[in-house]
């Protein structure tokens, strides 16, 4: 049996962790965001301290953390690497160009969002017996962020303009 096809160990949540572990980075980081842009009324504070929270903390740990239990197969490595560095390189992308209103920056978050998704999807694509609500759940979390995507792509143009 190859590397890449063992069932996910029980003691492994290393990558869940980390998920975890950058979630409530990014759920800190936007209460900091909050308490400091909002006594001085900077235009984006409120925006970026929500990103922050719900993509960067809520949505990313949601979706990290799930894979955990609902992934087939183990999900180490550079899978791992690839979507957490996808998704926060986009978060980034994201945040950077509303502050400095370059709307090409945020499209290219965009894309690093969707490819974050993506493999996220995949991940969990075939669930096995691993099936039920919390596989439906996942599955609608991705698509409610990935529909976000053009959404949010589409105002940070009209915002520019």
């Amino acid at each position: 049996m190859s590397n890449s096809s063992r069932t996910l160990p029980a003691g492994d949540i290393k990558p869940a962790l980390a998920f975890g572990s950058v979630a409530l980075l990014c759920v800190v980081a936007g209460g900091l965001v909050a308490a400091v842009t909002g006594p001085l009324q900077l235009e984006h504070g409120s925006w970026a301290a929500a990103y922050l929270v719900l993509v960067g903390g809520v949505a990313q740990g949601a979706l990290g953390i799930s894979q955990h239990f609902l992934a087939p197969r183990r999900f180490i490595g550079w899978k791992v690497v690839a979507e957490l560095v996808a998704w926060n390189a986009a978060s980034e992308f994201v945040i950077g160009g509303t502050l400095v209103a370059s709307p090409w920056v945020v499209d290219g978050g965009g894309v690093l969002l969707v490819v974050a998704l993506a493999l996220m999807f995949q991940t969990v694509r075939r669930s096995g017996t691993k099936s039920g609500w919390a596989l439906w759940v996942y599955r609608v979390l991705v698509v409610v962020v990935a529909v976000s995507v053009p959404i949010g792509l589409v105002l940070a143009h009209l915002r520019a303009s």
